[in-house]
């Protein structure tokens, strides 16, 4: 039996609009975790600065950066995105623009996130190799 055009692909099916949805929700629980997690290593300077020094010493591991990467693009997909609902909310008329105004957001990520990209990843590099770019 031959599978029909919808049986093919991922097991979501859903559009682009639902697909935005469910990473404007993973964005945001992101940013949120990350959050919890900052305030506690904040809280470790109640122990004194050599602990605080030690906690943040973790920062200093390409790992990490490649996380603090992740949470840069998480941030920046939540906010635009967010701010296109916004538009959306509050002048509906703009519904009828959604695929352009989509479209435009995710191009204003990805040509956002090149920069930002470049930057961070030449010192993750640096890290991780030991390069000096």
């Amino acid at each position: 039996m031959a599978k029909r055009r919808a049986d093919v692909g991922t097991l979501y099916k859903g559009s682009p609009g639902q697909w935005s949805w469910l990473a404007h929700r993973i964005t945001g629980l992101a940013v949120t975790l990350f959050l919890f997690a900052h305030v506690v290593d904040t809280a470790v300077v109640g122990w004194g600065p050599d602990a605080y020094n030690r906690v943040t010493e973790v920062y200093h591991n390409w790992v990490v950066r490649v996380l603090e990467l992740g949470l840069v693009a998480a941030v920046l997909y939540h906010a635009i995105n967010g701010t296109k609902i916004m538009v959306f909310d509050f002048w509906p008329s703009t519904a009828r623009y959604m695929k352009p105004i989509s479209a435009a957001s995710t191009v204003l990520f990805l040509g956002s996130m090149v920069p930002i990209t470049w930057i961070m990843g030449r010192e993750i590099l640096n890290l991780a190799l030991g390069w000096d770019l």
